[in-house]
């Protein structure tokens, strides 16, 4: 179950620290509204990831037959996850542009953004769906664990990012950030190969 926890850790801070427009927001909406208003719309995977985890899991339970599709579709995760880790070696920095001021919404923007941005779905529906299947096979708890260490990671990431944006910029624009990022995306390029090694054994098999 450790292993699951684990994985689910690290995958959630990854998510939680690469740029993109769940990222973004958070980080406006600390600058003009405050700490806490970003920490609000850091809160928005906990609310939109469910339906998501349920849907991805029972498409690939119901394809589970088809060990050349999983094998594709793992593949395909592999590409995310390297991806991600390419993005994480080479970050310098994320740069912060000022917007003007309006109602915060914080909490409704942000479920509304995550909703909408084709992250999640790709996310779970080619890595974390499948590595849910593969700890329910395990146990239970093991599948809980890596969806609750992934959901809190990524939420404690974007807090970090809420706290960091509003109150100094420092972290985001300097070494800090860097080292986290590119610590991150060493640990995802173990997990790129992993899901390589594991989409070749579904692929190969009778």
């Amino acid at each position: 179950m450790l292993a699951f926890l684990t994985s689910g850790v690290v995958l959630g801070l990854s998510a939680g620290f690469s740029p993109g427009p769940l990222f973004a927001l958070v980080v406006s909406q600390a600058m003009r509204h405050g700490v806490r208003e970003g920490m609000k719309t850091a809160l928005a995977p906990l609310l939109t990831d469910t339906p998501v985890i349920l849907l991805s899991v029972l498409v690939l339970t119901r394809i589970s037959g088809y060990k050349s599709v999983l094998g594709g579709m793992s593949l395909v995760g592999a590409a995310v996850v390297a991806y991600l880790a390419y993005e994480g070696l080479r970050a310098t920095g994320y740069e912060i542009a000022e917007g003007e001021r309006g109602a915060p919404r914080s909490l409704a923007k942000g479920v509304l953004v995550n909703f909408l941005s084709p992250h999640p779905y790709l996310f779970w529906l080619t890595v974390g769906g499948p590595m849910v299947l593969r700890g329910w096979e395990h146990s239970a708890p093991a599948a809980v664990a890596f969806v609750a260490g992934f959901c809190l990671s990524i939420v404690a990431a974007k807090m970090v990012i809420a706290v960091s944006a509003g109150s100094s910029r420092r972290f985001l624009t300097g070494k800090g950030y860097r080292r986290v990022m590119r610590g991150l995306g060493a640990l995802m390029a173990g997990f790129a190969v992993l899901l390589v090694w594991n989409a070749v054994e579904l692929l190969s098999a009778p």
